[in-house]
């Protein structure tokens, strides 16, 4: 069996675009910062917890909210990085570049659109137990 393998043309995406894509990333990573700070001021003290299932749930809808805040964070780092290194803008998977419309959308993209969808149907079907 023989695989033909297309050919990765590489786009460059212009100073403006990367300038203006930088500023995005660091609002973003200011954003989910001052999102960490206001989640630390209102998570409950344990004195503050009335013993109920209501303080549960708030719990873990902060620590949710946490988890996803930090998430982001990480990519939005990875992505600066990625820029500093050059390695802005391709995918993780096949390589090719990242539309600059996606990546006005979400600056931290690590995936094209079709490895996108391939990586989130992989994952879906991971964990529904599908083959």
């Amino acid at each position: 069996m023989s695989y033909t393998f297309a050919t990765v043309r590489r786009s460059e995406l212009g100073l403006e675009d990367l300038d203006a894509l930088r500023a995005c990333l660091h609002d973003e990573r200011r954003f989910r910062l001052e999102q960490l700070d206001g989640l630390g001021e209102t998570w409950p003290s344990p004195d503050d917890l009335p013993a109920c299932q209501h303080a549960k749930a708030r719990e873990e809808v902060l620590t949710a909210l946490a988890a996803a805040a930090q998430l982001v964070l990480t990519d939005v780092d990875a992505a600066l990085s990625r820029m500093d290194a050059g390695l802005y803008g391709s995918c993780h998977l096949c390589d090719r570049p990242i539309p600059l419309a996606s990546l006005r959308i979400l600056p931290h993209a690590r995936y094209c659109g079709p490895c996108h969808q391939l990586k989130e149907s992989v994952s879906w079907r991971l964990k529904n137990g599908v083959s």
